[in-house]
């Protein structure tokens, strides 16, 4: 059967979230004699109980279950239209949500000071974090992904850069142990590096293949504290050369190799692909990531 009135089944949904007529009644700015009356005439619809109704509020039954399965979809699938919406409009303005890796902070914020200038409307959130924000429901408009190639079907996928990476010291760390002039020497130095299984940086995994355990003095899942690590001396470490050879206080005692670097991908939906907010963002990071070496 179809359903016409939708209200009723919103009231629904918004009972079994909240677990109470008066919970929901606020949610959604109504009377709680207003959810009441749509919870009654929604089962007198359907023939069925869809709530066990107790001192401490409502619990869904296996009907109600159900009716909230499609009531949930359909709310996401509002959420999905609204982030969409949000994007398609003409002019270059309103939120603008970035994500990328933490340690990519400082390729993406000249980008990110880039539009800013040239699009004084648009308010810029930057979400760094190691999780993937998912593009077709609204969590972000553009991201930026480290190693394989992503394979959501609905997303445009570009190759931004290849990240190279490559082996540094401080001065101080050299004068007490030396510099590794080979892959065998490395067994005579300590590391800082991720912590183990945390890291998809294809120089971690090399290094935990060539470097016994007890060679990792310092690990860490963050970015920022490894590269502190290395500044402080307290071993060799991996890091972008882009970043790294800036640093007049860092030495590079390997330089740079293939199998260290990893591919950098420019993720848009498919949905807000062509939208000019989209689109600015896109020239600004690609701009950005100009100075990254083998850029695509």
């Amino acid at each position: 059967m179809g359903f016409d009135n939708w209200d009723e089944i919103r009231t629904a949904y918004q009972v079994a979230r909240a677990g109470t007529v008066s919970g929901a009644a606020e949610v959604l700015g109504v009377h709680h004699a207003t959810v009441i009356r749509h919870i009654d005439a929604l089962e007198g619809r359907l023939g069925a109980r869809l709530f066990q109704r107790h001192p401490r509020g409502y619990t869904p039954t296996e009907a109600g279950q159900l009716l909230l399965a499609v009531a949930q979809a359909t709310d996401d699938q509002f959420a999905q239209l609204g982030a969409r919406i949000a994007g398609v409009g003409e002019d270059v303005s309103g939120e603008l949500i970035i994500t990328s890796l933490p340690n990519l902070s400082q390729m993406v914020l000249p980008a990110l000071a880039q539009l800013a200038a040239e699009h004084p409307a648009v308010r810029l959130r930057y979400i760094t974090d190691l999780r993937v924000y998912r593009l077709e429901y609204g969590e972000a408009h553009v991201a930026i992904r480290a190693g394989a190639r992503p394979t959501e079907p609905d997303n445009v996928v570009q190759l931004l850069c290849a990240r190279e990476s490559a082996l540094y010291a401080t001065p101080a760390y050299i004068a007490a142990h030396g510099v590794p002039r080979s892959d065998a020497e490395l067994a005579e130095h300590v590391f800082v590096g991720a912590e183990p299984g945390k890291s998809r940086a294809p120089y971690h995994h090399w290094l935990a293949a060539h470097v016994p355990s007890e060679a990792m003095v310092f690990v860490s899942n963050e970015f920022d504290a490894q590269l502190g690590a290395v500044r402080a001396g307290i071993g060799l470490g991996f890091l972008p050369v882009t970043e790294a050879r800036a640093d007049a206080g860092l030495v590079e005692v390997m330089p740079p190799r293939p199998e260290w670097s990893a591919a950098l991908w420019l993720v848009t939906h498919v949905d807000l692909h062509r939208t000019p907010k989209v689109q600015a963002a896109v020239r600004a990071l690609k701009a950005a990531a100009a100075v990254c070496p083998d850029e695509a």
